[in-house]
């Protein structure tokens, strides 16, 4: 009889993050991540008696409700039966007092921005190595009186009760947020919570994941079974593609598919580096026409990505029919390059975790879809990924290649998608590249593009008066690409690229720069 098979969560001593809808709780995991303590997030109102780990310990973070109002989410009482030690950050800080004794309301005013701290409990393990020091506050409601079995351990000029502790049973709060940088101390604080209070093993490294993910791909996989996947030539679909070779060598078929909203030539570029470099089984489908054919009229971001994704699949299981493989085994499995921070923000919750977008690698999937999907990076963020590749021996500058959406220019083509649109924004997203390259700045920034607005624009070329498109370009600077702020160009580097487009490319009449950073923006434009 088989061994099961062991998930991430259940391998790496897990501190589960219950989201309540924070703008800051994805930083809750990446500060951990940064001293080797693996970290889920899972939305607050998940079951614990369905939870498929036992977590080492809990954090409770912070939210945009007030706990006393109707309709507010509460976190489910058996995680205090988990007998492991929780952390409650601002909403959930009110949360735990609220479940013991409700002394949580409204502040005489909202406390947004720095505070000082001053630890009254020098004893209390959470604030080891934490003197009087600068936090950051994001709240209105606030504690009016200890919880019943808790005492006061931190304090703040508006908030008596900043840092709240029950010994007895490991529960701690706090009412700012350690997550953010403007948090001087925070990391260490977080860090006494994961590694002195919870005992988390600092194991989590991308050469102990190598390990574990290929053993647990070989027990999914199983000794005969065949496994496709879509690569695109971005970093995610390589280091999975490379990853899914590892594990089960030539029984894994990469496929790509021309779907006539790629980069410029791309095509050669992935032949190029994945057949002959990596040595591993490619397959190019140009179905550009079908592609376009149903993109026909469609102007709706989200159609766009569900035509895609949808088409993906119907390509990919026509291909897997195809697909022979010498010992008469079947493709079972669909390799997907979903990343963490895909699944954080297509978690639908009532209120904190609205669906901002269907990410193509986790929505707009088929609902009949014959293959099971396979996802080795979804625990990652991108500089996982990035770290993860290297170790693999990918090539650096593929390694550190930017980021390239599932629906491609598509969704940088605002409004119909055709193939002429796609030929004035595909040309104008290489003049841009091309030059960041060449001016030293690629690795500087996190993702840059163009995108073409579907309005037009008066412009003069020549003797002559044009009515032609206008460009909109995006660069931006990023760690884990949930916040974002835009990339500043010196102004000559940019009335450079907005020459060349204008004078390159038929059909712009004018280049702008956007300069919104995530959030309020997403990334993408679409």
């Amino acid at each position: 009889m088989s061994q099961p098979i062991e998930a991430v969560s259940e391998v790496f001593n897990t501190i589960l993050v219950l989201d309540f809808g924070s703008q800051y709780s994805h930083l809750i995991i990446r500060r951990l991540r940064e001293f080797n303590v693996y970290a889920e997030m899972l939305p607050c109102t998940q079951k614990i008696s369905e939870l498929p780990f036992k977590p080492v310990g809990v954090i409770l973070s912070g939210g945009p409700f007030s706990v006393y109002e109707e309709g507010s989410p509460h976190v489910d009482h058996d995680v205090f039966k988990l007998n492991v030690p929780i952390l409650g950050i601002c909403y959930g800080m009110q949360e735990l007092a609220w479940i013991n004794g409700k002394g949580v309301g409204r502040g005489e005013k909202r406390e947004y921005g720095p505070a000082t701290l001053t630890v009254e409990d020098q004893t209390c393990p959470l604030f080891e190595g934490v003197d009087h020091s600068q936090v950051w506050m994001s709240h209105h409601d606030k504690l009016q009186s200890l919880p019943t079995g808790f005492k006061t351990v931190a304090t703040s000029g508006n908030s008596p009760f900043a840092g709240i502790a029950n010994f007895e049973n490991t529960i701690f709060g706090i009412q700012f947020h350690p997550e953010v940088t403007h948090s001087a101390q925070g990391k260490t604080l977080l860090k006494n919570f994961a590694v002195k209070i919870c005992k988390a093993a600092q194991n989590w490294t991308m050469s102990n994941f190598i390990e574990t993910e290929i053993t647990r791909i070989r027990q999914l996989v199983g000794p005969t079974a065949e496994v496709i996947g879509a690569v695109s030539g971005g970093v995610d679909s390589t280091v999975g593609a490379k990853l899914m070779k590892e594990a089960i060598g030539d029984r894994f078929h990469a496929i790509y598919v021309d779907n006539g909203v790629m980069r410029l030539n791309e095509t050669e570029n992935v032949k190029k580096t994945l057949d002959e470099g990596l040595g591993i089984n490619l397959t190019v489908i140009n179905a550009e026409d079908e592609f376009l054919d149903k993109l026909k009229g469609v102007t709706d971001p989200e159609k766009k990505r569900k035509i895609i994704g949808n088409t993906f699949i119907h390509i990919f299981e026509r291909v897997a029919n195809e697909i022979k493989p010498k010992d008469g085994s079947e493709i079972e499995f669909l390799l997907q390059g979903t990343l963490y921070p895909d699944v954080i923000e297509s978690i639908s919750f009532k209120g904190p975790s609205q669906t901002i977008k269907t990410h193509h690698n986790v929505g707009g999937l088929l609902d009949n879809m014959k293959l099971k999907l396979i996802e080795p990076l979804r625990e990652l963020f991108k500089d996982e990924v990035r770290n993860l590749g290297q170790l693999l021996g990918i090539p650096e500058d593929l390694v550190w290649r930017h980021p390239f959406p599932g629906p491609g220019i598509a969704i940088r083509v605002l409004g119909e998608v055709t193939k002429a649109q796609v030929k004035i924004a595909r040309e104008a997203d290489f003049i841009f590249i091309e030059e960041i390259k060449k001016a030293g700045l690629y690795r500087e920034i996190s993702q840059a593009f163009a995108c073409l607005l579907p309005v037009k624009s008066v412009g003069v070329q020549g003797d002559q008066r044009t009515y032609e498109q206008v460009i909109a370009l995006r660069a931006i600077e990023t760690v884990d690409f949930m916040t974002a702020d835009w990339y500043v160009f010196d102004a000559k580097f940019l009335k450079n690229v907005a020459s060349r487009i204008v004078n390159e490319v038929d059909g712009v009449a004018r280049v702008t720069y956007d300069i919104t950073s995530k959030p309020p923006a997403t990334v993408e434009w679409e």
